[in-house]
């Protein structure tokens, strides 16, 4: 979003330095592991100079991991967004490169040196773990440091709709880009969003040259965020920004519509321009994510079966009725099945009022209940829908049949998060967007997830699903 600085070239040099660091390191610490802890047995004893033959081989491990990571982009700044999100990009780096060592190693056996394939194999839990590690300090320094320098780029954006609040806001939630909002210009006559601050609205989509000329007012980026101006006008903001050396950008209409890419398709000599096909239409990724379910499901119900024991009899004394409430939602292509959850409120909670969502401060939940709830707690029991397949671990959150057909009439593109199996948690959800919220931001969550659906992406959701507690009510 903005040029380099000294920072983030000092950031980057940095990362290469504890980069290296590390996977020195964890291959030492693998060699230590295999012959020197005694916990795994010897059958042949180790040879003589055992570390320093070792520390050679790490050496040259260490070059092969930093061509590696630097090929994956690890050493790009800054950095954005929750580190948890960036696990496993390091973890799969790791492997890479240490396949390209194994491969490497066994192509000079008895030529250069004999490396143990056990080092090998545990050099792969110790470098993920010292890289890992030293990732997550260089990442809180460099969080620290960017939030104790000044700001390096100033931002003109041209719009005053929703998609130009949520910029903002954006913005301000990464404090590595070290950018501030300078002003708003207004692109057509409706009215600017009313969470826009006033003050910052500073003319129309006419005054940009007199704001980019303004020796007062320094500008370093333009983001135009309403594309109803039409070719023309973009093209002559283009050539301004170019002339006054400041970058510009754009967010695409498509945008408030769709996430994905457009795909493009020949019949003879006939283009056809259409929606990319999403990630889950293809059926090996259908595979993988059945099998991450499946795993992750039986691991969920393992561990999480002494809190349903507990929380059961906590439950039954709170009032009377059965510790389980089962409900019926709607999962893949509107298909209807039974969702099991702990119960948090007496079992005649709406025979008075119907259907409704829940609200914060609900005065429906039980003590035990609400507790339950801020803690995402009543949601174990999922863990079976899981395994019977009636859900995935990751999706869009499945609704009642009852506010299905209310949406489905009202948001037209609402039916789209119902092509893949529903979540035990999502993106919408770890971002806030559950219970009595904005419908259409939902929405634009849910299909972000099924566009840019990957493994990647689902252990990112879940790493950060027990810390998400907005609107947990």
């Amino acid at each position: 979003m903005r040029k380099k600085d000294t920072l983030d070239v000092l950031s980057s040099v940095a990362a290469v330095a504890a980069d290296a660091f590390a996977v020195f390191s964890g291959f030492m610490l693998a060699t230590w592991l295999r012959f020197d802890s005694k916990w795994i047995p010897l059958k042949y004893g180790y040879p003589p100079q055992l570390y320093l033959l070792y520390a050679k081989a790490a050496i040259v491990g260490t070059v092969i991991f930093l061509f590696v990571f630097r090929y994956l982009q690890l050493y790009v700044r800054p950095q954005l967004g929750r580190f948890e999100s960036k696990i496993p990009r390091i973890v799969r780096a790791v492997g890479l490169s240490l396949v390209i060592c194994v491969v490497l190693a066994f192509a000079a056996k008895n030529t250069i040196t004999t490396i143990s394939s056990g080092v090998l194999l545990i050099s792969f839990i110790t470098v993920s773990f010292c890289a890992v590690l030293e990732r997550y300090i260089l990442f809180r320094i460099e969080l620290h440091y960017a939030r104790h320098s000044p700001t390096v780029n100033y931002v003109l954006i041209l719009g005053t709709d929703e998609v130009a609040l949520r910029l903002t806001r954006s913005l301000a939630k990464e404090p590595k880009l070290r950018s501030a909002v300078v002003g708003f210009l207004r692109t057509n006559e409706s009215d600017p969003h009313p969470e826009i601050p006033a003050d910052l609205i500073k003319g129309t989509i006419a005054d940009f040259d007199r704001f980019i000329h303004d020796k007062d007012k320094r500008i370093d980026q333009i983001i135009l965020t309403n594309s109803s101006l039409d070719h023309k006008q973009i093209v002559d903001l283009i050539v301004k920004c170019e002339k006054n050396m400041i970058r510009f950008n754009m967010v695409p209409d498509v945008f408030r519509i769709l996430t994905g890419t457009m795909d493009v398709q020949s019949i003879d000599d006939i283009p056809l321009l259409g929606i990319r096909r999403r990630p889950l239409d293809f059926f090996w990724n259908r595979v993988l994510k059945r099998t991450e379910d499946i795993l992750g499901s039986i691991i969920g119900l393992s561990i999480s079966a002494p809190v349903i024991a507990i929380a059961a009899v906590l439950i039954k004394r709170s009032s009377p009725g059965p510790v389980f409430y089962c409900q019926s939602r709607c999962g893949e292509e509107g298909t209807v099945f039974t969702l099991y959850k702990l119960r948090t409120m007496p079992v005649d909670a709406e025979n008075a009022t119907g259907p409704v969502f829940t609200s914060e401060n609900d005065s429906r939940r039980t003590k035990i209940g609400a507790f339950l709830r801020s803690h995402n707690l009543d949601e174990l029991p999922q863990f079976w829908n899981v395994l019977k397949g009636d859900m995935s671990l990751v999706g869009p959150r499945p609704e009642r049949p009852h506010f299905v057909e209310q949406f489905k009439e009202n948001f037209g593109s609402y039916m789209s998060r119902h092509v893949s199996k529903p979540g035990l948690t999502g993106w919408a959800q770890i971002n806030g967007l559950r219970g009595n919220t904005s419908i259409e931001e939902r929405i634009k969550y849910d299909l972000y997830y099924l566009e840019n659906w990957s493994l990647a992406f689902d252990f990112k959701i879940i790493a950060r699903t027990m810390l998400a507690k907005e609107n947990a009510y």
